[in-house]
């Protein structure tokens, strides 16, 4: 793994844009070794929160540290990261090999990417192959690969599900539990509530930008049960 991984802090974070206040005074801890789910209603917050750990975002007020070292648009805080977004983020003229040995050449490293795509349920495709071509559940595992092949310390999803069938969304789990076994800090944004929730260790709730609930998840939980703390916390349906 990238580097020994430390607690992921935030201290009075917010983001401004022109008078939209997106996010205000948000304090909060992620732990390495745990899912950490982050919830709310449209436009509470959630995306610009990841986009600002992901360090593409620059809060307009307070900190965020790694251990002991400040997050920010560093060379050295970026190959901590591993992101999969809306989009994949591959090259879609290129195949699965060449967008895998690009990316792994942007952070200086040589990887198996025969290895990686095998690691991720993608053997059978073939690698040559441009990647407009593929699936959208065969896009999202290779954007994981993509993710992955810097070994980051740190894990970010936004709407990982998106796209995926039930046989995807299963492997999606299952990927997400073997971060979380390595020690990753994993901090994924959705609206699947039913699929998360037996998955969660960590849970966030933004309302207004707001952090409206952040506390550690001590017992197994149903979708049922996420959907009454959300309901309770943010007064909205899910």
């Amino acid at each position: 793994m990238n580097a020994p991984t430390a607690e992921l802090q935030l201290e009075s974070v917010g983001k401004t844009f022109g008078r939209h206040r997106a996010l205000v005074g948000v304090t909060a801890s992620f732990a390495p070794g745990r899912i950490n789910t982050i919830l709310g209603p449209n436009g509470a917050g959630k995306s610009t929160l990841l986009g600002i750990l992901a360090t593409l975002v620059r809060p307009t007020t307070g900190n965020i540290r790694w251990g002991q070292q400040p997050l920010g648009p560093t060379a050295t805080a970026r190959a901590a990261i591993g992101y999969v977004g809306h989009e994949p983020g591959l090259y879609g003229d290129l195949g699965a090999f060449d967008n895998l040995n690009l990316f792994s050449g942007l952070y200086g490293r040589v990887v198996d990417a025969k290895a990686l795509l095998g690691k991720v349920g993608l053997a059978h495709v073939d690698p040559l192959a441009p990647v407009r071509t593929y699936s959208r559940g065969m896009q999202q595992r290779l954007a994981l690969a993509r993710a992955l092949l810097h070994e980051p310390a740190i894990l970010l999803f936004d709407e990982p599900s998106a796209a995926l069938d039930p046989a995807g969304a299963a492997w999606l789990s299952e990927q997400l539990q073997i971060q979380r076994a390595e020690g990753r800090i994993v901090i994924l944004v959705t609206h699947d509530l039913d699929a998360v929730a037996p998955l969660t260790d960590h849970l966030t709730i933004l309302r207004r930008g707001r952090l409206a609930y952040h506390k550690l998840v001590t017992t197994s939980m149903t979708g049922s049960d996420l959907r009454h703390i959300y309901t309770e916390v943010t007064g909205a349906s899910a």
